[in-house]
Formats: C-alpha cells, sequence, structure tokens
C-alpha cells in the first residue's frame, strides 16, 4: 500500500536488484511462470501480503498492427455490441461479429481488414501501404453504410481518446434520462475502459491506431490502464506489486503529474509500487526511498 523508490546513479545495481532478485524470487514464490532463473537469496519475507506481482516495463505490447487501443482495453467488444444494436443492422439481422475487423464478414476482402497492404523488401524494412479498395477505413463499403448515432464503424475507430469519451460520454447520458436501457450499460463501459488513457495523458490515442506503432512509454502507460481499470471497476481487489523501470522517461512534466495522480490511485486500491527512477518529482512523492549508490 505504499510507492517506494529506488534511486542511485547508473550501474549501481538497481535493476539487478528489482528484476534479477527481488522479481524473480517474487515470481517462484507466488508460483508465476518464469522461463529465468531467480538470483540466489538468503531469505524474502513479506509474500504473504501480496497476490501477484507485475512488471510494468516499456516493451511492445504487439508486433502486428491487428490490434489497437479499443481492442487491447476490451472495449472493441462493446462498440461492436452497440453497432449491432443500431436500426440498420437489426434490420439487415447483423450481429456483433460481423464488425470484426479481425474475422468478420464486414471486413476489407483485399487487405482482410488490415487497413494497409505489405510489400515485403528484401533489404530494407517492410512497407505498408494503405489498401486501394476500403482506403484504410478496414471495411467493406456494406459495413460502412450502417451507422450508430451519426457515426460509421471507420470513423469511430479513427476517434481519438478524448473525442471518444465525448461521444460516447454524450450518448450515455442521453440514453440514461430516457431509461436505464442495456445500450446506456455499454456506453457506461466503454467509459470506464478509456478513461484511464485520458487520465494518464493518452487522449490523443486513436482508438484504431495499431499498437505496433506506440513508443515504449506509451505502451507502459497503457499496460498500467488496464490495472487501473480493474481498480476502477473493483473487478479485482487482490493486491498487487507493480514494478516501473523509470516510467517517466520522455515525458512532459504535465504527462508526469497525471502519472503521480494514478500511482496515487492504484496505492488506494490496495496495490503497491516499486519504481526505479531518477526524477525529483517522482522522488519528493515517495513514502519510502531506497538509496542503492555508493
Amino acid at each position: 500500500g505504499e510507492i517506494v523508490v529506488i534511486l542511485g546513479p547508473s550501474g549501481s545495481g538497481k535493476s539487478t536488484l528489482v528484476h534479477d532478485v527481488l522479481y524473480r524470487n517474487l515470481a517462484a514464490t507466488l508460483r508465476i511462470e518464469s522461463q529465468d532463473e531467480p538470483a540466489p537469496l538468503r531469505s524474502l519475507t513479506g509474500t504473504e501480503h501480496l497476490n501477484d506481482v507485475k512488471i510494468v516495463d516499456q516493451s511492445p505490447l504487439s508486433r502486428t498492427p491487428r490490434s489497437t487501443p479499443v481492442v487491447y482495453l476490451g472495449a472493441f467488444d462493446l462498440v461492436r455490441q452497440l453497432f449491432a444494436r443500431s436500426p440498420d443492422s437489426q434490420l439487415a439481422a447483423l450481429k456483433p461479429g460481423y464488425f470484426s475487423f479481425n474475422s468478420g464478414a464486414g471486413r476489407c476482402e483485399r487487405c482482410g481488414g488490415n487497413g494497409f497492404e505489405k510489400v515485403e523488401m528484401q533489404f530494407l524494412s517492410d512497407l505498408y501501404l494503405t489498401c486501394p479498395e476500403c482506403n484504410g477505413t478496414r471495411y467493406n463499403q456494406s459495413a460502412l453504410e450502417i451507422r450508430f448515432e451519426g457515426k460509421t464503424i471507420a470513423e469511430v475507430l479513427n476517434l481519438t481518446v478524448t473525442e471518444a469519451l465525448s461521444f460516447f460520454g454524450r450518448g450515455a447520458a442521453e440514453t440514461t434520462r430516457r431509461a436505464a436501457t442495456r445500450e446506456a450499460g455499454l456506453k457506461a463501459r466503454i467509459l470506464l475502459a478509456l478513461r484511464p488513457l485520458e487520465d494518464l495523458g493518452l487522449g490523443y490515442l486513436r482508438l484504431g491506431q495499431p499498437l505496433n506503432t506506440l513508443s515504449g512509454g506509451e505502451a507502459q502507460r497503457l499496460k498500467l490502464c488496464t490495472i487501473l481499470m480493474q481498480a476502477l471497476s473493483h473487478r479485482e481487489a487482490s493486491a498487487e506489486l507493480l514494478i516501473l523501470d523509470e516510467p517517466t522517461t520522455g515525458l512532459h512534466f504535465g504527462d508526469i503529474e497525471k502519472l503521480l495522480t494514478v500511482f496515487q490511485r492504484l496505492v488506494d486500491a490496495g496495490h503497491s509500487l516499486l519504481v526505479i527512477e531518477h526524477n525529483l518529482d517522482v522522488i519528493k512523492c515517495a513514502d519510502h526511498l531506497i538509496d542503492v549508490g555508493p
């Protein structure tokens, strides 16, 4: 239930202590699958207070363009359900699966729902060209004729997170005033999934942006979003130790302020944070400091 910051000069052993010694031994104790052997350790106490340990690093979330922020956070299923409830969809007896760009019948057949075509280069990086048939929308013309509250499925995927919060939030308020409908419940769940992105300064991301185009810092904050979403929805009450390795790298001081607010919300939800950091704003907000310097 605290924020602990590990600090020290480069090469002092911060990452070795956290990753090799602490995380790997915790993973072995908590029976979490790991391919790496834990570093030798005399004893490890306090594990009874934790149910899980996670490293929230800057490794890529996906190497394929098929996964997007709205898919990663589990909100795209809800969006597809809303489109399936539109009058045009009900008239054509369409199901939510029709609007999947991975396997649905509404996806563009030429590009397979990718929105682009891959051109393999022998000695250079592969090229990705916009699909000439769907013009990058991922869907065929029949799917693009179906609208939900004035927008096609492709237009919704092109919304930024901030724009999507406004779009679904306005609709949720209107439907809630009419009646407590299933549609209002779907919109509320979409807002719950997307709001952590805004809270972490990722409101500029588009819902359909491929995850393999995100930077390391964006990927790390998106991973935090899933944990924050679980905390806000109270679906998971287990106490977790979250390990972050220099999460402020490349962030504007305004985004660092938002990140610290989210850190505190995670602690309030019962989690514990162990952060390797040099940033003074993070250091001054820590409950405890561990200096591994000389």
